[in-house]
């Protein structure tokens, strides 16, 4: 376990992405994913009133829906970590302080609690102060109706000037980042995840299997259906990544486990990483998943797969 926020909220070492929820995993088989997740010790869900709004058929909040009529059904709300997200539903967009107001009730009613743990700034708005947004989310944090507050997709800067204004003015502080970050997109070691521990803050990484190329079943001349596919099997043009596939292979052999689940354990192991993110369409993707809870890397292994795809500086 891993604890994150001011209030200590602990966290399993996975938490589980629910933007496949009403995508590619319909209510049922989300359901079943959740069931499985929990059932294998894992307690942090991570999802977005946006998700998945640009689907045909949906307006947006479908994931929190589903999952709040799981939560619901099995009666588990205080066993879960619930975190969630503002700014980026088309219309909810923005972090003004009454966008902010309006979003985080529209969630906690799809979401059927009355409470979220981790509330994010899904992505940062520069046309609203900074301390109006953090104003709002404090007011949040006052009433109950959010323990912790979060910033992803932020750049260094803006997470200084937020942190800096919340301390000045006694307002909650963000806590905790979310970031794309996983073995073949590192772009966040040069200077994001630096900041994020100069301010005290911890990361939750997304996009940890790079769109399920780090599943290790995207090869040369294989064909994948997958509504990701296109996006994954792009990475196989850059030879470091073919020549990543091959040190995870051997990794996971070591280990007797897949590949996902050492490319999952690398992660975990980076400085200031609380717990990656990762989603799954089926149970038996789940199990997969959480196989990573029990690798324990070496450093020699750790060492091979980071200077397999070493982020380079400007």
């Amino acid at each position: 376990m891993a604890t994150i926020g001011s209030s200590g909220i602990e966290v399993s070492q996975l938490c589980l992405g629910a933007n496949v929820f009403g995508w590619t995993a319909d209510r049922d088989m989300s359901f079943a994913v959740l069931d499985a997740f929990t059932a294998g010790g894992g307690n942090f869900v991570d999802t977005s009133d946006s998700y998945m709004w640009r689907v045909p058929g949906n307006s947006g909040g479908e994931s929190e829906t589903i999952l709040g009529e799981w939560l619901a059904s099995r009666g588990v709300r205080d066993r879960v970590v619930l975190a969630t997200k503002v700014s980026s539903l088309e219309r909810r967009r923005g972090l003004s302080a009454a966008n902010i107001a309006d979003a985080v009730d529209d969630s906690l009613r799809r979401l059927r609690t009355d409470r979220i743990d981790l509330y994010f700034a899904h992505r940062d708005d520069e046309t609203v102060p900074q301390e109006e947004t953090m104003s709002a989310f404090s007011a949040l944090v006052t009433a109950g109706k959010v323990r912790e507050v979060g910033a992803s997709n932020f750049s260094p800067a803006r997470l200084r000037s937020a942190v800096r204004i919340a301390a000045a003015s006694g307002l909650t502080p963000y806590t905790v980042a979310q970031d794309r970050w996983n073995l073949v997109d590192r772009d966040a070691e040069i200077d994001l995840v630096p900041t994020v521990g100069e301010l005290g803050m911890v990361e939750v990484p997304y996009s940890s299997l790079a769109g399920g190329f780090l599943t290790g079943k995207y090869r040369p001349g294989a064909e994948v259906a997958s509504q990701r596919a296109h996006g994954a099997s792009a990475h196989l043009r850059d030879p470091r990544a073919r020549d990543l596939l091959d040190a995870l292979d051997d990794v996971a052999s070591e280990h007797r486990v897949g590949v996902a689940a050492v490319a999952l354990a690398w992660l975990r192991e980076q400085p200031h990483v609380a717990a990656p993110i990762a989603s799954a369409r089926t149970p038996e993707q789940v199990a997969d998943l959480m196989q990573s809870a029990a690798v324990v890397l070496s450093r020699q292994e750790l060492e091979l797969l980071s200077a397999t795809t070493e982020p380079v500086s400007a």
